[in-house]
């Protein structure tokens, strides 16, 4: 959730704000799509896979940056082809994982997409970019399709050839302030002054809104400031404005979320008690143990994700896949969103090449098999996914939206743990289709 501000030119109430911008946008990109047998450039048969018995994609990530980091959704790609490999691949086809550093920046998102495009790789899968303006068009351009993207940008889920697997932002946001409307006083939101961050406000705002409750206190903050004394301090006094409800402080700044809550944590003993509560991705369990478990900022805290816990059995097929092909690789945490994310994307892909059998494996066959009403089953841990050309949330800027489930955990002695419905206050995620639908994010 990084990335560079806005222009003036660009805010709400201008002429190119972002809901129309990206309708306009979508509609383009299908019209231009139609008239090209080709797949909007790609010649069929020369994609990878394309009857040399590989097929080729590629998984992107931001690693060693000075904001937010995911090294595990490429060895996760790594691990998982090296699995479906030494088990036979797929229809006799073996999976080749090209990975791209994409640095937290836009001219290295571009980079990324323009090598993909150059290595024939058939789809991109499993990846995390903030830039979805910098690297679409340049997929788009080459007919290759973008499957189950981290979520971190609203462009995901707008692009014709995005294909994503959970809500992104939007449905964590939603679905975090749906938790928190009954139960908390003034809300205070901490989040970068970014481009995606811009996006944030609203989000939460649309939940919160659902269950009643006034809309929470913006507060922007550096994306990779080294302390955040100052914004604590102003966080903490608007969340206890109201000395006869609880505040609640809600930081959503990626990986520096731990930077946040160290300064927090400094400056709460000066307050009244707040109840803090973020999104998976800006916190996890490694990052609650590291901050001091039951004792630390976190016990307490409201976390909503798109996917059930970590000990869930259904992630079982995944912990044995890194078991066997990644043992030790400590940047492989089966509880990041990221690397879960990332299993779930090779999960659609191998349905994908399932599907299309002996066939030729190009990304216009990708798409076409996508688009031809695949229904994927993932264990469990979504809805059957499959990506209509319009979905419910279309009127509200997000055509390619098609899970908007969450899931909501609280930190309890320390440990994520599943909030069951009706066993707190607050409402315990589920769909947030319906919660979006009003969100003001035009």
């Amino acid at each position: 959730m990084t990335g560079r501000r806005r222009t003036p030119d660009s805010s709400p109430s201008s002429p190119s704000s972002p809901r129309p911008r990206r309708a306009a946008r979508y509609a383009v990109a299908l019209a231009s799509c139609a008239v090209l047998t080709a797949g909007c450039g790609t010649v069929p048969g020369t994609g990878g896979g394309a009857g040399d018995g590989t097929v080729r994609v590629m998984t992107w990530a931001p690693q060693n940056t000075g904001a937010t980091n995911k090294p595990g959704m490429p060895a996760m790609a790594r691990a998982y082809a090296k699995w479906l490999n030494r088990h036979g691949g797929v229809g006799g086809r073996t999976l080749t994982v090209l990975t791209c550093n994409e640095h937290n920046d836009s001219v290295g998102a571009a980079k990324c997409a323009r090598r993909a495009a150059a290595e024939n790789v058939v789809a991109v899968v499993g990846s995390y970019s903030q830039f979805g303006d910098s690297f679409l068009a340049p997929l788009e351009s080459a007919g290759i399709p973008y499957i189950g993207g981290y979520g971190v940008t609203s462009d995901e889920f707008t692009g014709p050839y995005s294909y994503p697997v959970n809500g992104g932002q939007p449905a964590l946001l939603a679905g975090l302030g749906q938790a928190l409307a009954a139960g908390c006083g003034p809300v205070a939101l901490v989040r970068p002054d970014s481009i995606a961050g811009d996006e944030l406000p609203a989000l939460l705002d649309s939940g919160l809104k659902a269950g009643g409750h006034p809309a929470a206190t913006d507060q922007l903050a550096a994306e990779d400031a080294t302390e955040y004394g100052e914004e604590a301090e102003r966080a903490l006094r608007s969340a206890t404005a109201d000395p006869a409800r609880k505040g609640c402080v809600v930081p959503a700044l990626g990986d520096r979320t731990d930077t946040f809550m160290d300064s927090f944590r400094r400056a709460r003993a000066d307050h009244a008690p707040v109840r803090t509560a973020t999104v998976l991705g800006s916190v996890d369990q490694t990052e609650i143990n590291a901050t001091g478990g039951a004792s630390g900022p976190y016990e307490g805290a409201y976390i909503t994700g798109w996917y059930p816990v970590a000990s869930d059995p259904r992630w079982s097929p995944m912990k044995q896949v890194i078991n066997e092909e990644a043992f030790g690789d400590n940047s492989i945490d089966p509880a990041d969103a990221g690397v879960q994310t990332t299993w779930i994307a090779y999960t659609v892909l191998r349905a994908v090449l399932e599907r299309i059998g002996d066939g030729d494996v190009t990304p216009e066959a990708v798409r076409h098999t996508l688009d031809g009403g695949l229904k994927v089953s993932t264990g469990g841990l979504t809805p059957t996914l499959h990506w209509p050309d319009e979905t419910r949330l279309a009127a509200v800027g997000f055509p390619r939206l098609v899970n908007a489930d969450v899931t909501l955990q609280v930190v309890r002695e320390g440990k994520l743990t599943a909030v069951r419905p009706g066993s707190t206050g607050a409402a315990a995620g589920g769909d947030m289709t319906r919660t979006l639908e009003s969100a003001d994010v035009g």
